[in-house]
């Protein structure tokens, strides 16, 4: 298999449970350089959030972030596109989600390059990541934003996903990104759509890529490559789609991959 770009997500896929990136992972992505490939990273996180990782890769491309929102240019820290959802929209899906399942966490993502994650009093935030606790629920509506946050107490992820999905049906998308992480979207919106714009703008097309994730936000991404590989730590609707399954994120699965792909 020849590949021009190579896809991958952050958390769960290219770097370990602790956010570090092993020397195995490194040469791996130099390798792909080498060979004149295109590296694209394809998060969930904010632009905001993802600074720190391509600080420590040294990543200087175009990323995806914020589940296709925002397409970011880390070497000249500049947005190329952003997509923001509507907060009345955002506030009515929360509103008619509490009215049929009952009292619901709720945060946001705010727009821009360094748009602060807002989370409400009740909202279990599980990664090490800089969140900001908002004193009133109405400080979640005071700036645009990227999208939103939901956690239900006794829903489960996949649960609420299925239920969210029925009940704001046509009003947002929802997205499962990671445990205790359900997102409320702009519809259409998917980490595929942030890609295709990327691709496009490399020359590479859909069938001369190859894309990695782990979980249900990377599921769109894996069907839209030529190739699609699936954590071995994935969800299972990953590893439904995928045309390969590698080992953990832990165990460098990417590096595993890529190393056959593009041999040092």
């Amino acid at each position: 298999m020849t590949f021009g770009l190579v896809a991958t997500d952050l958390d769960g896929t290219l770097i370990h449970n602790d956010h570090s990136v092993s020397d195995r992972t490194r040469a791996a992505l130099a390798a792909v350089a080498e060979a004149g490939a295109h590296h694209v990273i394809v998060t969930g996180r904010a632009v905001s959030w993802s600074r720190p990782v391509f600080a420590a890769l040294g990543y200087t491309g175009l990323a995806v972030c914020s589940q296709g929102a925002q397409v970011y240019h880390a070497g000249e820290d500049r947005l190329l596109t952003s997509v923001t959802l509507d907060r009345q929209v955002a506030q009515v899906a929360i509103e008619k989600l509490t009215a049929n399942l009952g009292p619901m966490a709720a945060a946001v993502s705010q727009a821009g390059i360094d748009g602060d994650v807002v989370v409400d009093r009740t909202y279990r935030y599980m990664l090490a990541l800089p969140v900001r606790t908002a004193s009133d629920r109405t400080e979640l509506w005071a700036e645009p934003i990227l999208k939103a946050y939901v956690q239900h107490p006794d829903l489960t992820d996949d649960e609420l996903v299925e239920r969210a999905r029925q009940i704001c049906d046509g009003l947002v998308d929802v997205t499962h990104a990671g445990a205790g992480i359900v997102e409320l979207l702009p519809p259409g919106l998917s980490k595929s759509i942030g890609l295709s714009l990327v691709a496009r703008r490399l020359g590479v097309k859909a069938a001369e890529t190859i894309a990695f994730g782990d979980m249900p936000n990377d599921v769109t991404m894996l069907r839209w490559a030529g190739h699609g590989v699936a954590m071995a730590n994935a969800h299972a609707s990953v590893k439904a789609v995928a045309d390969e399954v590698t080992a953990s994120n832990e165990e460098d699965g990417v590096a595993a991959v890529l190393e056959r792909i593009f041999p040092v």
